[in-house]
């Protein structure tokens, strides 16, 4: 499995993707799940990836040569030459559907479902940064200000502190952080995602970036991030009250009336019980 994050901000982009595989419990292998294309000065697209690895490996190869073409009349477009993070995103959508007809029945025939999930994202000059999540079907959503970020792969356990922290202002630095964060979170609660992990920030209206960091657990920051988390989250729940049932001595009981009823309860009599 695998977990990637992508995060748009009014200050630019994050991505985060691990790099960890696995067909089972002893067959764990490393593939690189981000890949950049990069035209200084013109675009600068960040594509993650999720799903059967095969699939998205020959996705990733087509993308950069597939085309798209609208009519006999108008050259075709591709993600190089592209006007907009929209068109580049359906040229994606097509080289999904392109594996899908070319793959798809053998795959089914084998046993195993078509499964790609991907986060397309970045900027091109002439209009501002776009965000995108693309399904297996070739279609797509794009990221708003009330959804800042998608995720892909084993997204359930680092989704509460990317809800409770990231807001379109947050600034990159402390998106990163808590991209890192979310990660880590994920990391300890699931095997199936792990290090080195690829993680790539991006300032808004730049065309490129320098801000591109592979990372082990060895990482002197990636260390001191999941060691203090660790400690200050044992801290803040050892801050909380222990639930206390009699109102008599504490302002926050645990057991009050609030007028609703209670859960069913059985209680047999003694004529009734076993012996």
């Amino acid at each position: 499995m695998t977990y990637c994050v992508g995060i748009k901000l009014d200050a630019g982009l994050v991505f985060l993707s691990d790099s960890r595989t696995n067909a089972g419990v002893d067959s764990i292998a490393t593939y690189r799940k981000m890949i950049i294309y990069e035209k200084p000065g013109d675009r600068f697209m960040v594509l993650l990836s999720a799903g059967n690895l095969s699939i998205s490996q020959s996705v990733r190869e087509i993308l950069q040569v597939e085309q798209l073409k609208e009519s006999e009349d108008t050259p075709p477009i591709t993600i190089w030459n592209a006007k907009s993070m929209f068109d580049a995103t359906r040229v994606l959508g097509q080289a999904v559907r392109h594996v899908y007809d070319r793959d798809a029945e053998s795959l089914k025939y084998a046993g195993v479902e078509f499964n790609v999930s991907l986060i397309f994202g970045g900027q091109i000059k002439g209009e501002g940064m776009r965000l995108f999540h693309v399904y297996s079907a070739g279609n797509f959503i794009e990221a708003t200000a009330e959804t800042p970020y998608f995720q892909i792969g084993e997204s359930k356990y680092g989704k509460p502190v990317l809800d409770r922290v990231l807001t379109p202002e947050t600034p990159l630095d402390e998106a990163a952080k808590c991209a890192l964060v979310s990660m880590d979170s994920t990391m300890k609660s699931n095997l199936s995602v792990g290090p080195p992990l690829d993680l790539v920030v991006y300032e808004a209206d730049r065309f490129e970036t320098d801000k591109v960091v592979c990372m082990d657990i060895n990482n002197p920051y990636y260390k001191m991030l999941h060691n203090a988390w660790g400690q200050k989250l044992r801290e803040v729940f050892d801050s909380l009250e222990d639930p206390v049932w009699d109102d008599a001595h504490t302002e926050t009981p645990l057991k009050v009336d609030n007028g609703r009823s209670k859960p069913l309860k059985k209680i047999s009599r003694p004529e009734e019980r076993l012996i």
